[in-house]
């Protein structure tokens, strides 16, 4: 299990790190057909846009895709190991 856990930790980092620079930045369907309906004219900005991590890079800088996705996968990785860690079944000796 602990390889498995290891294993699963490194390929979510590369993945993360490497591929999330090959992501399309056009709009998905979604996206697209809220412009195309015209929907997007009546959208806000939400009260996080200006934050660190807004749209998937670091500080809005595209070049930082990459860290953002590591370390988005660096805190939900450590969230939910801690979960299951307080969670679990403990056995008796």
């Amino acid at each position: 299990m602990k390889k498995f856990s290891i294993g699963f930790a490194v390929v979510s980092l590369l993945i993360a790190g490497v591929l999330s620079y090959f992501a399309s930045g056009d709009p998905d369907g979604l996206d697209k057909t809220v412009e195309d309906t015209g929907i997007a004219e009546h959208a806000q900005e939400h009260p996080f846009a200006g934050s660190t991590f807004a749209d998937y890079a670091l500080g809005g800088d595209d070049r930082f895709t990459g860290l953002a996705g590591v370390l988005g996968v660096v805190v939900v990785l450590a969230l939910s190991f801690g979960l299951f860690w307080v969670l679990r079944k403990k056995t008796k000796a």
